[in-house]
């Protein structure tokens, strides 16, 4: 048995001043490491890394509000709003400080994080994520929120197309039919991620962009469709201290589709710190 197999897996529950109710997981040892999921919010989205990470780190994630096992609580659903949400789990897990890694919409949640509490980072990883708003992001989202609305199977099935390069969705079907039956079927899942798109949509983190004074890695892919690599070089290109490294395929989800090259610079990285 891997030392990543039989790393214990504690679970918690962090609550926020508006009565959401975020269930949290932490396994392994080593610097603490908050992970953060784009769109879809759920811990399950680091299942391919999470056990990998935990054998050089103390991994910590979570159901974001209104997703999974989590409340919604009451508060407004904002990009500030979500990444509070971050500073709860941390306090619930005992930690004054972690690096914390976000993956599209959640690296979005890391910047705004660094800008509210920087003192609580002790690096930042962005992946898959952009700085401010674009045209493109702009008609991609709009568009996918009026078929989240219409058609909440069509909005799966184009949400998991666009996110693997097609070669890898060919070959991992199971990915797709899993995702299509698991669309938000019910009017308040719905309502959840239409609130969510209209969060990533506000973000602007230009303005904030100076906040980021701790070590931050930016990873990408060339091939991403939904995040495209002239956003996240424009991303990498605000921040002149960064590492970046962009990877030449794996689509939007590289930590799925590639996850033994994504955890294996993930774990360097912050091994490094």
């Amino acid at each position: 048995m891997t030392a990543a197999a039989s790393a214990p897996v504690k679970s918690l529950s962090a609550r926020s001043p508006d009565g959401a109710v975020l269930q949290a997981s932490i396994a392994g040892e080593g610097p603490p490491l908050l992970l953060v999921s784009g769109l879809g919010g759920t811990a399950k989205f680091w299942d391919a890394s999470a056990a990998a990470l935990a054998r050089s780190c103390r991994v910590i994630r979570f159901d974001q509000r209104g997703i999974g096992a989590s409340s919604r609580g009451s508060a407004p659903c904002t990009i500030d709003q979500l990444a509070r949400d971050c500073l709860a789990v941390l306090d619930a897990a005992g930690l004054e400080r972690a690096a914390l890694l976000g993956h599209s919409t959640g690296g979005c949640i890391g910047q705004a994080l660094a800008r509210i509490a920087p003192q609580r980072l002790d690096g930042l990883i962005l992946s898959a994520t952009w700085l401010k708003p674009s045209h493109y992001m702009g008609g991609l989202f709009t568009s996918r929120r009026a078929v989240l609305l219409q058609n909440p199977q069509a909005y799966a099935a184009l949400s998991a197309l666009t996110a693997y390069p097609p070669a890898w969705i060919e070959a991992n079907w199971s990915m797709f039919e899993a995702a299509v039956a698991a669309a938000p079927m019910s009017e308040e899942a719905r309502r959840v991620v239409a609130e969510r798109i209209d969060a990533l949509l506000s973000f602007d983190g230009s303005a904030g962009i100076a906040a980021l004074t701790m070590p931050v890695l930016v990873l990408g892919a060339r091939d991403d469709m939904i995040v495209p690599s002239f956003l996240q070089e424009e991303l990498a290109a605000a921040l002149p201290g960064a590492r970046k490294t962009m990877f030449d395929s794996g689509g939007h989800f590289f930590p799925i589709s590639r996850p033994d090259t994504f955890t294996a610079h993930v774990a360097e990285w912050v091994g490094a710190l």
